[in-house]
């Protein structure tokens, strides 16, 4: 809970969000996913489909699990979709990707 004193100073728990180191810090997570999942579809020159995973650790970076169609076709259940390991900043810039796997729109894992 924060609370603002009469002349408009931060409450006590914003001024130890503001002490904590920035590496610490991060954008919110729906702006890390959004410019994560832009920046690996732009390389790609694909969209990105959804995001099925998402892991901060402590350091403040991020671990994304992105779909993506890499071959659309017709019917749709045989598209062909991989799944994208993305590390991203604190802020959501990509450091890295690598495809984890690739698979037909309509098999499921087998458990």
């Amino acid at each position: 809970m924060t609370h603002s004193s009469d002349d408009g100073s931060d409450s006590e728990a914003e001024t130890e969000h503001a002490k904590r180191p920035a590496r610490n810090r991060s954008a919110p997570v729906a702006t890390v996913i959004r410019t994560a999942t832009e920046q690996l579809a732009q390389l790609l020159d694909q969209p990105a489909e959804a995001v099925s995973s998402c892991e901060r650790h402590e350091n403040g970076d991020w671990r994304l699990t992105v779909e993506v169609v890499e071959l659309r076709r017709v019917p749709d259940t045989m598209s062909l979709l991989a799944s994208y390991e993305v590390q991203a900043d604190p802020e959501g810039q990509l450091l890295g990707y690598r495809r984890a796997r690739r698979y037909e729109r309509g098999r499921a894992d087998r458990r």
